[in-house]
């Protein structure tokens, strides 16, 4: 049976000030926690329901297991229908960006992405598309966000994440920068080359100006119909599955 000092200390992580503080961030459902067992993070306690302990793999023996019942979990779960696991995972140390890793290959580069499901789906795509890595300005959304994790499906397990000064990095980098701008040549006609960054901006303003400025390739979507814009998550997806294809 969970305390109430436990209850409150899981709740606090429901806030990036805490998950901060504490180096722990929160994985829901047996799916995606599997995922982060089969990966390089390191998870510190998994909460069960005992009627689905059978989901249970076989666990390392540093990993904390906790039986709670279906009240508890709904005290401590960010989800309206908890899925029966919760599991406390460390947040990892900021890997330092080392631009040789991003070399013969194409990188995401997010500017200012706030929704947290948004980022979720991008992290999820990129993965489905074979893309290793995501870099994003420090305005982006927390991707230990609870939202951000629920949406990228145990995703997040497999895709490097880095968090830096974009204009910064952007000054010092040597790979073509290929942006998503309406005033940009077709995704379709574009000459991409092996490598490159490719940079997507917030939902509503778009790439910030002083990143625009770091931008030397251009690239639309063309508008076939009559919608205003796309949505970035969506955006991502078609980029990525292009420069599968060309690469192919």
């Amino acid at each position: 049976m969970l305390s109430k000092s436990q209850i409150s200390f899981i709740k606090s992580l429901h806030q990036k000030k805490y998950r901060k503080e504490h180096g722990l961030f929160i994985v829901e459902g047996i799916k995606s926690i599997k995922e982060f067992i089969n990966s390089s993070y390191h998870i510190h306690t998994i909460f069960y329901n005992s009627e689905q302990y059978n989901l249970l793999p076989k666990l390392p023996a540093n990993i904390n297991l906790f039986e709670v019942k279906n009240a508890e979990l709904d005290k401590i779960s960010t989800l309206q229908t908890p899925q029966g696991f919760l599991a406390l995972v460390h947040i990892p140390k900021n890997k330092q960006l080392d631009q040789k890793e991003l070399k013969n290959q194409f990188t995401l580069v997010l500017d200012g992405v706030q929704d947290p499901g948004n980022m979720g789906t991008i992290i999820r795509t990129a993965d489905w598309f074979g893309f290793k890595n995501i870099i994003c300005s420090l305005d982006s959304v927390e991707v230990f966000n609870p939202k951000t994790v629920q949406a990228t499906m145990g995703s997040l397990a497999r895709v490097n994440i880095f968090e830096t000064d974009l204009p910064a990095f952007l000054t010092d980098n040597k790979l073509p920068v290929f942006g998503a701008l309406l005033d940009g040549e077709s995704i379709y006609k574009t000459q991409w080359g092996n490598e490159g960054l490719v940079i997507l901006g917030n939902e509503g303003k778009g790439i910030s100006p002083e990143v625009i400025k770091k931008i030397n390739k251009p690239v639309t979507i063309p508008r076939i119909g009559e919608a205003e814009s796309l949505n970035v998550a969506v955006s991502a997806a078609i980029f990525c599955a292009e420069l599968v294809r060309v690469r192919n």
